[in-house]
């Protein structure tokens, strides 16, 4: 039980009350920034969890819809569909888990155009509410959810962009007695992506493929989980660059990285008799995201990852990859694993997360295996040859 409530302290912590976690200081720095609904930050697809979270420039799959919507006129395949589940804390709690389910349709001349969406669903299991005698006062089921819809197009050979929009639901304290001046959080968002790839062919077997990205997500109003104050959801700018190099017919290669950097408003100190205290300021929107980039902190506010996939015949691949986070803005240092099947329009991807750190600075996602299912098929007649084949 003990263990129980404490994860959804961190939960509650995280989405809704920041300003008792912004006035601690630890170990003479700063704490990370926190915002409402982190749950959309977590990397949805084992493919990419398998690259250490790189994904706003590699070939675009149904997945894309998360990393960068503006690339999806840049699959090889008319539809997609991926559909992924993610453990999450697995080492404090069995039930606690991300579903993600995406998909994509191209359509218009030569295809240069596609509609996409998805569903992201993140249960923080259930929860048994006792009172100070450990007498059961009921049974609560936290959950939060984000839908989304997304147009892109290609602009030329080489370019695309695209856009999305988003609607947020997080029901934290569902269940819970005497919850008082709280409710439920709801908030709307969108993203802008754009993408750039070109191909160029070195010899007769040979080519490369440079892609580059850059994506502005969850741009859109703060939640209110009570009637006195407002939070900031996790607006993110991120920039991407790949390169995949096939070396013959049988072999190709790629290696990508990319950055990250929250554009909301970092804690402020206050002094008072002697002592520092930290809080968070009470700003818009736009001009959280402004006065993001003159956080002091300035580039320990960036995360970075990189990660490298290698494609036979491509139809098996192996993946790795690193993060890398600065120890004043939470401290996730990892490496990531993972493997790739490819059968006709068929695509399993498995990613395992390396344990690293200890304590605090432990990996909540530490010995996770990842499972994302794709297809990625051109017309019916896909599903047919499969059929047959099996």
């Amino acid at each position: 039980m003990l263990n129980r409530f404490a994860i959804i302290g961190l939960g509650l912590l995280a989405a809704g009350t920041t300003d008792a976690l912004a006035q601690t200081n630890v170990n003479g720095q700063k704490i990370a920034i926190t915002t409402a609904v982190p749950f959309l930050r977590i990397s949805p697809d084992a493919r990419s969890g398998a690259m250490g979270d790189v994904g706003i420039a590699i070939s675009a799959d149904a997945n894309a819809q998360y990393w960068n919507v503006g690339k999806i006129p840049f699959a090889k395949k008319k539809y997609g569909i991926s559909a992924t589940y993610t453990p999450w804390l697995q080492d404090l709690v069995p039930d606690i888990n991300l579903v993600y389910l995406s998909g994509y349709a191209k359509f218009g001349k030569d295809d240069n155009q596609a509609i996409s969406g998805s569903l992201r669903y993140f249960s923080l299991g259930d929860i048994n509410y006792t009172d100070f005698n450990g007498a059961s006062t009921g049974t609560g089921r936290p959950r939060e959810y984000s839908l989304d819809f997304g147009y892109s197009r290609r602009l030329s050979t080489y370019l695309s962009t695209g856009v999305s929009l988003r609607y947020i639901h997080s029901s934290l304290i569902t269940g819970a007695p005497n919850s008082g001046d709280t409710k439920p959080g709801n908030a709307v968002a969108g993203d802008a992506g754009i993408y750039y790839s070109r191909t160029t062919e070195l010899n007769e077997d040979k080519a490369g493929t440079f892609s580059a990205g850059a994506v502005l997500s969850n741009i859109g109003s703060r939640i209110s989980y009570s009637s006195t104050r407002r939070d900031f959801i996790p607006t993110n700018l991120g920039i991407g660059a790949a390169y995949t190099y096939k070396a013959d017919m049988y072999n190709k290669i790629t290696i990508a990285a990319d950055i990250n950097k929250l554009l909301v408003p970092a804690p402020e100190s206050k002094d008072s008799n002697g002592t520092t205290s930290y809080f968070y300021p009470d700003k818009s929107v736009v001009s959280g995201v402004f006065s993001s980039f003159g956080d002091p902190a300035g580039i320990k506010r960036v995360n970075a990852a990189i990660g490298a996939e290698y494609w036979y015949q491509d139809q098996f691949a192996v993946r790795a990859g690193y993060y890398y986070e600065h120890k004043d803005n939470g401290a996730r240092k990892y490496f990531t694993v993972g493997l790739g099947v490819r059968y006709t329009v068929f695509n399993l991807n498995v990613a395992y997360l390396v344990p690293s750190g200890s304590g605090i600075t432990r990996n909540p996602l530490s010995n996770t295996v990842r499972f994302s299912l794709n297809f990625d098929f051109d017309n019916g007649s896909d599903f047919s040859k499969t059929r047959q084949d099996n």
